[in-house]
């Protein structure tokens, strides 16, 4: 009876162990996952406008991004006509959308996205976290973003500030180099 109460008890004593075990490790893959592009400055939204009154953020391309990058490409998707359509737009220019009255204009591309205070940059000239600056205009107006010179597209989190449109979709599919 003693040897089979100890087998139960060193039994029960492992299961508890490796239970624990787990239970530690879950959280610290969870923590691995991105979870969002890289902003430094708490409760600031990139793309969404100011930190304060005329108080706009600050843009800076490295030079060894401007050197590298040339170009973006979308993709286009026509909910109405349920199609989705790739468009290559160089950086700097814009684009309409045939049979829309949306025309995209592209703004800076930032292949390693980071945003520190009120300075939105890239980390590097690598594809870590690529992410282009948008404003698109419906009949000459501004309708994207709602305030603010840019909206960021990121293709590693395509919803997150997402252009919203009751027609057209319009995620960043990658950047092109020189």
């Amino acid at each position: 009876m003693r040897k089979i109460f100890l087998a139960m008890l060193i039994t029960i004593i492992l299961f508890s162990f490796s239970a624990c075990t787990k239970k530690e490790e879950e959280p610290a893959s969870k923590s691995l996952m991105p979870q969002g592009p890289i902003i430094d400055t708490p409760g600031v939204s990139p793309g969404h406008g100011t930190m304060g009154p005329n108080s706009e953020f600050q843009v800076v391309v490295p030079s060894e991004v401007k050197e590298r990058w040339s170009a973006v490409v979308f993709i286009i998707d026509d909910k109405k006509e349920n199609k989705k359509r790739e468009v290559k737009v160089n950086i700097g220019e814009e684009f309409k959308i045939p049979g829309s009255d949306l025309t995209i204009k592209t703004g800076p591309f930032l292949p390693d996205f980071k945003m520190s205070g009120q300075i939105i940059t890239s980390a590097s000239d690598k594809p870590n976290n690529p992410s282009v600056g948008v404003a698109i205009y419906k009949d000459g107006k501004q309708i994207f973003p709602s305030s603010g010179k840019w909206g960021w597209l990121y293709i590693n989190f395509p919803t997150i500030h997402s252009f919203q449109h009751e027609r057209y979709g319009l995620t960043l599919k990658e950047g092109i180099e020189k």
